[in-house]
């Protein structure tokens, strides 16, 4: 995703009702690949500003990327944070593969997302708080959903799908339009008295087209040039699995995969560049293309192709039986894959929360007895039931030229769907309450100003048409609202006791009906909210951060939740089992404490400025805002019937009502969410509707080894009661520092440290070098640091920077395994610079909104920044950089708190079949090397302070360090930054020396550890295997110390396709040999060639092992390919049942090693460039994304990068023949003796049950590990492909 997409997600311009906000001291969620999500190193936030933490739905501007070409990956694993899960069932056939994606084409259905309200963007995850240390692995305390980073959002929203009447300008054939207007909020010198400002409403997007088709099919079409060229269309069936009868259970979600994967003309699609998915929750199934807008070979427009195809999925499948029992196959793998612990856990969630209701009892994954039975008769019904034009909505976003022309289109498609044979039928009401208007909306059979008298006279009159309307007859879906009066009988606390469970967790839950934000007023209500929750998040990440506190984490989520029609308040508390209550009575404390005592002044000033601030600054960047985030709020605006805005429009709107808020109304409407909590048990307070504790079965206690773990609802209660009692005080206001370095220190800086550029090569006395194509610079300071910068307006007045610094895990030694993973994440648990508390770095952040990670992984360590060029942003980000650099404070608490952190992540991996897999197998390949894994107990406790403090700033020298700064400054702007924070930092003796470390090897074969099975005791079946072996570094350096581009200079070139005559055949030769000689003497040509490779074998394992044999739902082969170590490997990861698994890894062994017998195709090759060409030119645009670029172009220990790998990389990939894949092909072990597996079964009748990872756990075992909980992955199903 590009920065300009997390962008759209971070404003309190986009999606106002959600508010949520994250405490932990221990916070560490990054999200990355899934095999990678079982591997250690991970990332974690130094600096952000805590209102980017508050909405789900959005992506902070200042939200930390992963950067491409990096090695190590993260994974939150916390169900609570995820999309994809119990609400949602997705099934996406990836036409054309995505970076992030998994496998190409395949057909992966969400298939249970719990999380609907943390609605997540795709990109990793940013938390807030001082230093958060990216790289660990996942932490099982986390508490930040990095795709949580989230800021303030005004209602991305337009009038709800009842009222096209939003557009007041009318068009031709029933279209409602809104060209651009001059509404944008009424001029407050006009209204007279607040009361009438407040009641006005708020402006409609003024580029936002609604229309209707006389068959009732609803339409929104909204012009947006991100990416160019492309566009969005996304058909949104209104039914799901609430409509299932009792023996329907998970019909909605097989009629998805049926209809999707059976489709001929989707299946033409392949090829273009188009990739498609969908996915099925409560109340939708949605089936989305994301497109060209015309054919790569000709300007041919392909949006009709697009729409015939969705078209024939939504409205005309084939339900042939051949089809049924083949996505039967697939989804009953599909419901084992996604059974995991983190899945029960959110069904519990959401069973006990809407236990009145069929939310509870209607996942869309459906029931494995029922879906075993359904024929292909039974399915039929049920789509003629509920899938028809007058019921589904098509949203297309994208690079439209001409909205006439594309509505013109949409009715040539779709204008006779639904019309044949058609008898009248008479509009029936809505049945439903608050969410009547996104449940079942009704139809207008005639849009205001939308018929002229030629059409009607030329058509046929539409009340004969609709047969059928939006169902009106299904049952409401009714809701007992956590309001005064509205309960009177308290559920008692419900207890879920699992042996797969590690920490304990608690989730108490308010639940009222969806406010909608359509006027001034109620925009206003919003920021109050956000105000108010972020001080309390500021408050409990501060306070408890530097102590050792009794919680894991605490969090406060308050959104609205279209997919459960009602707004969710929830406070999780995570915490070690044997500090359980402590935890509950401190979290409870700290809400009662701000219900009673309110935020303070300073806090009302300096969270409505930085609001502001970050709503400015996404106001500017409105031209850059992707069209998959701009289509996702409209959706979910529309679910909720919010106001739809543009971002300049929310920004002008929040401008507005900001002037008016008080202090005493921010603490009054703040107080009325916190009262379910703040007052329990009190008569007038409203009741929880549910409190779900998730518990393991036993704990660790020590001297007496594992013990039951006992816990009773009275005692939950009686935990709450006692934190309602505890003695509270008011908040103190804090200094919050203006300036991390004063003017006058800077000065004397440089009189001392004398700054200067030096020539970039000794050889050449040139101190500045800059390439006009990419407009890329590099600099070199005195001290050594090495600067490359690049000026880009594609995010308004908006920056990025990151520091590498050589060496990372690699150069951790046999006396000190975990010393540099542990000290990064000591930095992040300290906080401190200078004189300067964790509080006041904290507000120094907030008040210039900088975020900033750190993150160490195999090979580097790494910080980045974003930053606002807004009032001095970005000098302010390179004053905490220079003060992270030089002044660093490293405590013993900060320490202590990231050992046990790390300690405790080991001892939870035996509680997870796919990371206790996953960790055999890498010990086995790399013979055991500690420095790819989590560090043992044994190594945990021979870490000190200062051998962890050591470890980490020994890299931390002039030579060894290099930073790349992207954004739109001016370059008397950056280069002034440079030399006065970066100039000044000193020099080191011996800075550029390499960081030398022991030499990574894998495992002698033939070993008897090179195939390995993994037992789980566990209620439910479950299996997964990882298949994994040797690869070059993106270099093309092996583990063997050999170098590749010694060995493929003899290749000759042989040409691909003859040509015509005899002189073209000399000509065709030599232009081929020229360039092919140019791409393999290229210093990116195996980092080109494995990219593209990957993407073949990930659309042959799909294929082969998921469609064909049907022996999998999920299958990825993902390759690991290093820059500085001089080594890489590939994985294959693949989830199924235990009794098909062991076939399951023979079938991808199988294509694994069949490229030769089944020779690559031209096809082939041609769409894994489309793909890869694709998602290029996609991110050009993206800030983070050139970071990404930019790195290691002066890294000593990258010597073969250069600017060449940047300019050159649209014509490399070009330029890759068959034969070329094939020389990347020979560089990877297949083989038997260098190929390792490791599968793993868990379920009742497993073989062993695991009991540690791999080695002795011989050390004190008192801090379990967490496995997050929350409603995130049973409300919608898995992606299809």
């Amino acid at each position: 995703m590009t920065a300009s997409s997390t962008a759209v997600s971070s404003s309190f311009l986009m999606s106002v009702p959600q508010i949520r906000t994250c405490f932990s001291p221990r916070d560490d969620s990054y999200s990355r690949s899934r095999w990678r999500r079982l591997i250690p190193i991970r990332p974690t936030l130094l600096y952000a500003p805590p209102l980017s933490q508050l909405h789900p739905n959005s992506l902070s501007i200042f939200y930390p990327q992963r950067w491409p070409h990096e090695v190590a990956n993260g994974g939150s694993g916390s169900c609570r944070r995820k999309k994809n899960s119990a609400l949602k069932v997705v099934s996406s056939l990836l036409c054309e593969t995505q970076a992030d994606a998994s496998f190409s084409q395949q057909y992966n259905c969400i298939t249970c997302s719990l999380n609907h309200r943390r609605k997540h963007s795709r990109i990793p995850r940013s938390i807030s708080g001082v230093f958060i240390d990216k790289s660990t692995f996942h932490l099982p305390c986390n508490s930040f959903d990095a795709a949580s980073v989230s800021r303030v959002h005004v209602p991305y929203a337009s009038v709800g799908p009842n009222e096209p009447h939003a557009a007041s300008t009318a068009c031709p054939d029933g279209i409602l339009e809104r060209q651009d207007s001059d509404l944008l909020y009424p001029d407050r010198e006009l209204v007279t008295g607040l009361a009438e400002f407040l009641n006005a409403e708020l402006p409609s997007h003024p580029k936002l087209c609604r229309g209707q088709l006389k068959n009732g099919l609803r339409y929104l079409i909204l012009p947006n040039k991100v990416p160019a060229n492309r566009f969005e269309a996304h058909m949104e069936v209104h039914v799901g699995s609430i409509d299932e009868e009792d023996d329907e259970q998970g019909i909605a979600h097989m009629i998805e995969h049926v209809a999707f994967l059976g489709s001929k003309k989707r299946e033409k699609l392949l090829g273009t560049g188009a990739r498609s998915n969908a996915y099925t929750d409560f109340h939708h199934t949605v089936f989305h293309i994301h497109s060209p807008t015309t054919t790569k070979d000709a300007d041919d427009d392909i949006l009709p192709s697009v729409l015939d195809a969705l078209n024939e999925i939504a409205f005309h499948p084939k339900f042939l039986s051949s089809r049924v029992e083949k996505e039967r196959r697939a989804i009953l793998s599909e419901l084992q894959m996604m059974n995991t612990i983190e899945y029960r856990v959110d069904c519990q969630l959401l069973q006990h929360l809407h236990s009145e209701n069929k939310l509870s009892k209607r996942f869309p994954i459906g029931l494995e007895e029922q879906i075993k039975k359904w024929d292909a008769d039974k399915i039929r019904k049920f789509h003629e039931r509920w899938y028809f034009p007058a019921n589904a909505t098509l949203y297309i976003v994208g690079d439209i030229d001409s909205i006439s022309k594309t509505v013109h289109q949409i009715d040539t498609v779709f204008g006779q769907t639904g019309l044949e044979n058609e008898t009248a039928s008479a509009p029936t009401p809505s049945a439903f309450g608050a969410m009547a208007s996104f449940l079942v909306p009704k139809l207008s059979v005639g849009l205001s100003g939308s018929s002229s008298p030629e059409k009607s006279s030329s058509s046929i009159d539409q009340s004969k048409i609709l047969k059928k309307e939006r169902h009106a007859v299904r049952p409401p879906v009714q809701h007992n609202w956590s309001l005064p009066g509205h309960n009177v009988h308290m559920k008692p606390p419900q207890i879920f006791q699992h042996e797969l469970l590690q920490n304990f967790s608690i989730n108490m839950f308010c639940k009222i009906p969806v406010s909608k934000v359509r006027t001034y007023g109620d925009l206003r209500n919003v920021l109050m909210k956000r105000i108010f929750l972020s001080a309390l998040h500021f408050r409990i990440n501060t306070r408890y951060k530097s102590s050792n506190p009794p919680f894991t984490s605490i969090e406060l989520d308050h959104s609205d939740s279209g997919r459960e029609g009602c707004t969710v308040t929830t406070l999780t508390v995570t915490a070690e089992p044997k500090n359980w209550q402590s935890a509950i009575k401190v979290a409870v404390q700290e809400v009662r404490r701000l219900k009673e005592f309110g935020v303070t002044k300073g806090e009302l000033t300096r969270y409505t400025d930085a609001l502001l601030k970050d709503s400015e600054h996404l106001a500017a960047m409105i031209d850059n805002v992707s069209s998959v985030d701009n289509l996702e709020f409209i959706m979910e605006s529309d679910a909720l019937g919010h106001t739809v805005m543009d971002q300049r429009q929310g920004h002008q709107s929040l401008v507005a009502v900001a002037g008016t808020v008080t202090l005493e109304e921010v603490n009054s409407i703040g107080a009325k969410v916190l009262e379910f909590i703040s007052d329990f048990g009190k008569p007038t307070a409203p009741l929880p509707a549910a409190i779900v504790a998730c518990v393991p079965n036993k704990v660790h206690i020590d001297g007496l080894g594992e013990t039951e773990f006992k816990i009773s609802p009275s005692e939950i209660t009686a935990a709450m009661r006692s934190g309602l009692e505890e003695p509270i005080e008011a908040e103190p206001e804090l200094e919050v520092p203006k300036e991390l370095i004063s003017s006058s220190q800077l000065e004397e800086l440089r009189l001392q440290r004398r700054p200067t550029f030096v020539p970039l090569l000794p050889e050449v006395n040139v101190t500045k070098l800059h390439d006009k194509d990419t407009g890329i610079t590099q600099r070199l300071l005195s001290n050594g640091i090495a600067v490359n910068y690049k000026i880009s307006k594609s995010e308004s007045r908006g920056g990025v920077m990151r520091l590498i610094v050589g060496g990372g895990r690699a150069v951790e030694s046999s006396e000190s395994k975990g010393a540099v993973i542990v000290g990064v994440r000591t930095l992040s648990e300290g906080g401190r610079v200078g004189n300067f508390s964790r509080e006041q770095v904290e507000l120094f952040c907030v008040n210039h909104l900088i975020n900033c990670s750190l993150e160490s992984t195999e090979e580097f360590i790494c910080m980045e920044f974003r930053f606002t060029l807004r009032e001095n942003g970005m000098r302010a980000a390179f004053e905490l950089l220079h003060m992270v650099l030089e002044h660093s404070v490293w405590l013993d608490d900060a320490f202590d708190r990231a050992r046990q952190l790390y300690l405790s992540y080991y001892r939870s991996i035996p509680k997870s079949l796919e990371r206790a897999t996953a960790h055999k197998l890498m010990m086995a390949m790399l013979n055991g090397d500690e420095r790819f894994v989590e560090p043992t107990p044994l190594s945990l406790q021979n870490l000190t302070l200062k051998s962890v403090k050591d470890a980490v700033m020994n890299q931390f020298v002039g030579g060894n360090m290099e930073v790349s700064i992207v954004g739109d400054f001016s370059e008397e702007e950056i280069e002034s930054c440079i030399i006065d924070y970066l100039g000044t930092v000193r020099a080191t003796r011996g800075s550029n020396r390499e960081k030398e470390f022991s030499r990574v090897v894998f495992r002698p074969s033939p070993s008897d550890l090179q195939f390995q099975q993994v037992f789980l005791k566990d209620t439910d079946e479950r299996a997964c295997a990882y298949i994994a072996g040797p690869a070059p570094n993106r270099w093309g350096f092996t583990v063997d110390g050999k170098d590749l581009f010694e060995s493929i200079s003899d290749f000759s070139a042989a040409p691909v396709t003859p040509p015509k005559s005899e002189d073209q055949l000399v000509e065709g030769k030599d232009v081929q040999k020229d360039s092919q000689r140019k791409l393999r003497s290229h210093p990116l040509f195996f980092g080109i060639t494995m990219g593209l490779l990957a993407e073949i074998i990930n659309s042959r394992l799909f294929t082969t092992v998921r469609d064909s044999l049907g022996l999998t739902y999920d299958v990825s082969f993902e390759l690991s390919l290093f820059d500085r170590l001089k080594l890489g490997w590939y994985v294959i990861s693949v989830t199924s049942t235990p009794g098909k698994v062991y076939k399951a890894v023979d079938a991808c062994k199988s294509v694994l090693r069949g490229l030769h017998s089944n020779k690559i195709s031209q096809r082939e090759l041609d769409r894994a460039k489309r793909t890869l060409l694709m998602r290029h030119e996609a991110e050009i645009k993206s800030n983070v994304y050139w970071l990404g670029l930019l790195a290691h172009l002066q890294a000593s220990s990258v010597p073969r990068k250069e600017i060449s790998c940047i300019k050159d990389l649209t014509s490399l990939y070009e330029a890759t023949t068959i034969e070329d894949i094939y020389l990347a092909y020979e560089q990877l072990k297949v083989d038997e003796d260098s190929l390792y597996s490791c599968i793993g079964v868990a379920g009742s009748q497993a073989g062993d049950e695991i009991t540690a990872p791999l080695e002795v756990e011989e050390t004190d075992d008192s801090f379990q590990g967490a496995i997050p909980v929350g409603r995130g992955l049973s409300t919608m199903t898995r992606p299809t492909t």
